[in-house]
């Protein structure tokens, strides 16, 4: 992996993280992220539409006016949600109906839009493909991550409804605290989500403070005369 790939790479699922970093796309990441498996569907769906449309809007960027990109991206990306939706409406109906509003709401949503101009209207193609499907991958799985967190602590299950994306045959994947685990309801409603997400944060910060610390370290480290660390 060339140096542009590796730091698109740590970008997308960590240093820059849409949901960790920038924050963006909070209103599908507090509202659906109740369970694993709505979490791991909304992200899906948008890292979709992230690809197709980053790919897109880089294979036409030199072709669109600068008066109306915005626009244009909108365009693009609106078309590629519909077919996503029709989609997941098609093959995950149940799962359809439980993500609502939140499929076309990918229209709007900043990260798409963000990566839109802020990456893809000016790279080629396969550097933007590759800065989407990273972008998408670690929104996606701060998404499952919250869900998972909410989920086992206010029902006390994972990986509940699961057959709603893979088949009646993954119902028995559930893992379950117990039949005598109440659950903490608050984890269940929106602000267990904005509570969530903030454990997420303090401990990605607290994660790069202890590594730069490390790397700190290293450097001042003393080194004696055989080359060697004291």
């Amino acid at each position: 992996m060339n140096a542009t790939y590796r730091e698109l790479t740590l970008a997308g699922l960590w240093k820059n993280n849409p949901g960790l970093v920038q924050l963006l796309g909070l209103c599908p990441l507090m509202a659906v992220t109740t369970n694993v498996v709505n979490g791991l569907g909304l992200g899906l769906a948008t890292l979709l539409a992230l690809v197709a449309s980053n790919l897109a809007i880089s294979l036409v960027r030199d072709f669109i006016r600068e008066e109306i990109r915005i626009p244009a991206f909108v365009l693009i990306i609106a078309g590629n949600v519909t077919l996503i939706e029709m989609l997941i409406r098609a093959y995950f109906h149940d799962l359809y109906n439980i993500l609502g509003i939140f499929i076309p709401l990918i229209v709007t949503n900043c990260i798409v839009i963000g990566r839109s101009e802020a990456y893809a209207s000016k790279n080629p193609p396969l550097h933007a493909g590759y800065d989407s499907l990273m972008m998408g991958i670690g929104f996606m799985l701060v998404l499952m991550v919250l869900g998972g967190m909410r989920e086992l602590v206010g029902n006390g299950t994972l990986f509940a409804q699961a057959h709603l994306m893979f088949g009646e045959a993954a119902r028995g994947l559930t893992l379950t605290l117990g039949d005598d685990f109440k659950g903490l309801l608050l984890a269940a409603l929106p602000p267990g989500a904005f509570i969530g997400l903030g454990f997420l944060v303090a401990l990605k910060n607290y994660i790069d403070k202890r590594m730069a610390q490390t790397a700190k370290s290293a450097k001042t480290m003393p080194i004696n005369n055989l080359g060697e660390t004291a």
